[in-house]
Parts: structure tokens; sequence; C-alpha cells
């Protein structure tokens, strides 16, 4: 596994370029927007259509299939720069690129890849990934939905509820992991590529979320939903291999949108420490307001640097087939939780400021929490960066 001392890296003219183009954009875009979708929780579409064209929903994909042909450094970096303007942008673009694509790219058939990759990439659709059910969430292998062939083996037919489905309300392809064979527990689910303008397919309840209120979140219902047999992602039976693989990849998105929303908040901390005054001082002289600085700085860093790390160990493993499990959990759970912490000391140095609405700080600790959530909660994290470091599986 890579070492924090083994992370010597320089930009290249390329990711600065991107980085630059993506700032400008989130700055001047996204930003005056996002107060008004975080308060409506209005799906964001025209930015998402806006990203597209500038390649940021299919950014490690390659050219040939709509892609922008970029590496994991490029994502990160694009995300970091998103997140920081809203988080609720970069929860869709998170989904589309580490999710959804990854998953076609890693397992789809050229024909797979021609129908349902290019266009998520290219940003004309989007794209979801269905894992999580009301009475299934961390532990996979308790679903109850449910995929039987048909008598006549040409399709599947699909019964079951989703729930806590990111872009579920908007999506126009599903990424949905189901049970084909129970009885085989994690084994026997199945992975399928999911046309929602098909009958049988139903979008439930959108759910009221505290943060990332604008990415759009809701229940999925299949209701004898006939998915063809050549929608199958991977092998019957795979399903939890590319739903975990998928979930490698995913967890260094959601390490990116953390960094990201970590500094918005410490910038918006430092700079008013900077101008606020209190007993006739700015309240960035007193020693309790330094030590904060301090400390959310170096964790803003260490994050950083954790999320670079598990980035080039991805790249690698394009070259070395060599899992990059364990960075990206650590990635994830460290970038998540100092982005919980950060936040939560942006608001306190604002103080009652802090809690109004009329500065978004607020907005940047109810987004924060959610990145300790999704994609794998801090606890499993844990348990996935042990059990791999003690050999156990």
């Amino acid at each position: 596994m890579a070492t924090l001392a083994n992370l010597i890296f320089e930009l290249s003219d390329e990711h600065e370029m991107l980085r630059d183009a993506v700032r400008d954009f989130a700055q001047r875009e996204i930003v005056p927007i996002a107060a008004h979708h975080d308060e409506t929780g209005e799906f964001p579409l025209e930015t998402i259509r806006k990203m597209g064209e500038m390649g940021l929903m299919g950014i490690e994909v390659p050219e040939e299939y709509g892609g922008a042909g970029m590496d994991t450094i490029a994502y990160v970096l694009a995300m970091i720069e998103i997140a920081k303007a809203d988080a609720s942008h970069s929860t869709v673009v998170s989904v589309n690129n580490s999710l959804v694509n990854y998953a076609l790219m890693k397992f789809g058939t050229e024909e797979q890849k021609q129908k349902y990759l290019a266009p998520i990439a290219r940003g004309e659709k989007i794209g979801a990934y269905s894992l999580t059910e009301p009475m299934s969430g961390s532990d996979a292998a308790t679903m109850r939905s449910r995929a039987v062939l048909s008598d006549d083996g040409t399709h599947y037919i699909i019964n079951g509820r989703k729930s806590w489905v990111t872009s579920g309300p908007v999506a126009e392809i599903v990424l949905l992991f189901t049970m084909t064979e129970p009885e085989q527990g994690h084994r026997g689910i199945t992975a399928f590529l999911i046309d929602t303008d098909r009958p049988g397919f139903v979008r439930g309840k959108v759910e009221p979320k505290l943060g990332i209120r604008a990415s759009a979140t809701s229940e999925l219902v299949f209701e004898d939903y006939r998915c063809p047999v050549e929608n199958v992602l991977g092998e019957p039976g795979q399903g939890f291999k590319i739903a975990m693989t998928a979930l490698d990849a995913g967890r260094i998105g959601i390490a990116a949108q953390a960094v990201g929303i970590a500094e918005a908040a410490y910038e918006a901390a430092l700079n008013y420490a900077r101008e606020r005054e209190a007993f006739n001082r700015r309240i960035g002289e007193f020693q309790l307001i330094q030590g904060k600085i301090a400390d959310m700085k170096t964790k803003l860093e260490a994050a950083r640097l954790l999320t670079f790390n598990a980035a080039l160990a991805k790249m690698r493993s394009a070259v070395t087939g060599e899992r990059f499990t364990t960075e990206a959990s650590m990635a994830k759970l460290f970038a998540s939780e100092a982005a919980m912490w950060i936040t939560h000391q942006a608001v306190q140095i604002h103080g009652g400021i802090g809690y109004s609405k009329e500065l978004p700080v607020e907005r940047y600790f109810r987004d924060a929490k959610i990145t300790e959530i999704y994609e794998g909660t801090s606890e499993i994290q844990r348990v996935v960066i042990a059990r791999n470091e003690l050999g156990l599986r």
C-alpha cells in the first residue's frame, strides 16, 4: 500500500487548467444559485447539463465513449471545486462518475458502453446507483427485492422497493442491484441496467433531507418490471462484487467532496476571524480561535493528502490490478470526519451568524454530515480498513 511519504506530486499543466476552469465555472455558475436550490430542493438540471458539456460527467471515461479521457487526479480536483461551491452539485457528479460510469467501464459489454456509458459521460442522461433498501443498508445480503428469470429466458421480472437513491427522481438510467438467488446471500445478487421509461418502474417518495437537499433522493419501486437479459451488467450473481468495486471508486469521490466542503468552511472561518472584532480586537488574535484555525487547517490538508493518495492508488490499480480498497476507505473515513469537525468549528467561530441562513456556513455543516454516512458509514470504513490490515475476509 502506498504511503504519504511516497506522495511527491506535481500537478500537470492539464490538471491545473482543468482545476482552474472548474473553479471558475463553480464560483460563477453554482455559488450564486446554491442557497436557492438548498432551500427549495429544486434539482439543478441546468447547471448539471452545463457540466456535462464541459466533460465533468465523464471525467475518467475514454473519449471514444463520450468522456474527457482524464485521470483520477483530475476527477478529485474537479470534485473539490464543485463541492466547495455546492455539495449537492458534487453529489450528482460523484454518482455519475464514481459509481455508474466506473462500473460500466469495468464490467460493461461494448454494446452496454455504447448504449449507456456514452450518454451518461456526455451529460445527456443522468445515472443513479441503487443498492440500499428500507431494511437493507450496510448488510446488502438482506435485501428483499427480487429478479426472476422469465420462462422464455429473455427477461428478468423485477419486484421490490429501493431507498435513498441519489438522483432517483430524475435518473434516466439506474444501476440496480437485486437478488436473483436469495439462498446464496450476497453471492446471489445481480446487477441490472434499468431504463426508467419502461413499464413497471415507479419513482417513490422524495426524501426530505437535512443536507445536500438539491441532489434529489428518492425511493424506487419495481412492479413486475421486465428487464432484458442483455441488460445484466457482468454475470448473474456478480452483483455484490460490482457494487463493492464501484464503492471503492465512489469513496474517493466522497472524500474529495468532503475536502471541498471542508475547504469552503475553513476559508469562511479564516476570513471571519480576520475581520470580526470583539473586545476591541479581531477575534483571530485570541488564542482559542487560533487553536481552532490551526487544527482546521491541519485536518484539511491531511484529508487532501489521503484523498490524492487514494486517487494515485486507483490509477496504479489500472496497471497492476491491485485493489485500492484500503486507501479509498482511509480517505473517505478521515476526510468525512474532518469535514464534519471543520464545519462544526466554522459555525462556532461565526457564533450566532453562523447559525443563520444568511451565510452558507450552516449549509456546509448540514452537507458535511452525509459524507460520514453514504457509500459506507464511518463504522463500515473502520471495519473495512481493519479487516484488510488483519488479512481477514
